[in-house]
């Protein structure tokens, strides 16, 4: 487990982003995005050093690591698909799975602590770019703050669609951590499974597929962590004098955003069509 913060102010709340990977042994990728995550936090990049005075970065960068000694694809050193079992882990039977819940759960019932964010990365066989997955809430207002983060992303990363980005209630997928996690905690908190290709990804506007290699992996992952600040100088928790992040592209996008208080405001953000 890396925690990574930096100068908190003692006894204010803390703004927790937690972020796991590989809990299916044969998904590399997913380890080379966390690495650029936790790469750029580290750094003394300018960014990185805000988001440390800010927030409190919790990664486990890998949840499977007997299965990724033993060479499996998915299943763990028992056959378990791990990220089939959040809602009840055995400690002996998926302990790694248990003990990263516990935490979770120990954060959630401290009210000095903020659950934020829940991003789990994982890498797709068959579809091309990197792409989330969310939640279908009730409320239409939550709905419409969880997609901010992945069109900011958009915004950022020339690898990442939006339009392959998708918001569902599948079944199958009731005891992943996405959908798990996501009816655990409060409204004010975001769950996603970040995706990325195997393969490739198309930039919008181009029909050529680029290969995807080592350093466009950890490159995602730097990209994933610089729309932090863009998050959250919209919702003002960073003084919005900060340099913004690099974008990939210049067109424009009008897109809502919701800040934490609820109150609807139209932001226009340099974006891309992802499309």
């Amino acid at each position: 487990m890396v925690e990574l913060q930096a100068n908190l102010r003692p006894g204010a709340e803390q703004k927790v982003v937690f972020i796991t990977a590989r809990v299916h042994p044969g998904e590399t990728p997913s380890s080379f995005v966390c690495q650029g995550i936790i790469d750029f936090l580290v750094s003394q990049h300018p960014i990185a050093k805000v988001l440390r005075d800010h927030l409190v970065f919790k990664i486990a960068p890998m949840l499977n690591p007997d299965g990724v000694y033993l060479g499996n694809y998915r299943c763990s050193l028992m056959g378990f698909d791990l990220n089939r079992h959040w809602a009840n882990p055995s400690p002996w039977a998926h302990p790694t799975l248990h003990g990263v819940k516990q935490l979770i759960i120990e954060m959630y019932n401290n009210p000095k602590i903020n659950l934020e964010f829940y991003i789990d990365i994982h890498a797709h066989s068959t579809m091309m770019n990197g792409f989330m997955y969310g939640n279908i809430f009730e409320d239409e207002e939550r709905f419409q703050r969880q997609a901010v983060l992945p069109k900011l992303l958009c915004q950022n990363a020339e690898d990442f669609s939006y339009s392959s980005t998708s918001f569902n209630r599948d079944a199958v997928k009731a005891g992943t951590g996405r959908r798990f996690l996501g009816g655990l905690l409060n409204d004010t908190s975001y769950c996603y499974t970040l995706e990325v290709s195997f393969y490739s990804y198309i930039v919008a506007g181009t029909t050529t597929a680029v290969p995807y290699t080592e350093e466009a992996y950890m490159k995602l992952g730097r990209n994933v962590a610089r729309t932090f600040l863009d998050y959250y100088r919209l919702n003002s928790l960073v003084e919005r004098p900060l340099a913004p992040t690099p974008k990939t592209r210049a067109a424009s996008c009008m897109f809502l955003v919701f800040w934490a208080t609820g109150v609807q405001i139209i932001e226009t953000l340099g974006a891309y069509s992802s499309d």
